[in-house]
């Protein structure tokens, strides 16, 4: 009877969207670029490129890197994708208050750096994450990561367009 008393205005429903998204060539390239970078910084890490609905588009694994790589850099990358802001930015205001540790027990979900969102203008279209970088003085391994995820993101930016 409820369902009686709510107008249907499928008229003007739309039944169909359309989203934007990362395409696995774009991820392939930010992946490459971002591994380049950790290269070049004496590094050994697994990059995870997600598309906007946290598909994994691409997966690279260093030879060397350590086992757990594989999967903090998948939860850096939802983290990143998740929450619209870096992993390390999400980890901060997470750990900054008691309300917000709910969260943590979310699946692929950490406070650790080295994720960050693909915007194409202000849609998030995908998100890379990087695990793996030793940290340097003074500095958590996720500042590191997060140099090599963006080299990735730079070397994809002009085709992401607005």
């Amino acid at each position: 009877m409820a369902l009686a008393a709510v107008p249907v205005a499928t008229h003007a429903a739309q039944m169909l969207v359309t989203e934007r998204t990362l395409s696995v060539d774009a991820a392939r390239e930010a992946a490459v670029a971002a591994l380049e970078q950790c290269r070049k910084d004496g590094t050994r890490v697994t990059v995870t490129v997600l598309d906007h609905a946290g598909r994994v588009k691409v997966v690279l694994r260093e030879d060397g890197a350590n086992p757990h790589t594989a999967e903090h850099s998948l939860r850096k990358a939802h983290t990143a994708l998740t929450y619209r802001e870096s992993s390390a930015e999400y980890g901060k205001r997470a750990t900054s208050r008691p309300a917000g540790a709910g969260a943590l027990h979310l699946d692929k979900i950490t406070t650790a750096g080295g994720g960050l969102p693909i915007f194409a203008g202000k849609d998030v279209v995908g998100a890379i994450g990087i695990s793996g970088s030793p940290g340097a003085a003074g500095q958590p391994g996720g500042a590191r990561d997060e140099v090599c995820a963006q080299a990735g993101i730079d070397r994809i930016a002009k085709g992401l367009g607005g």
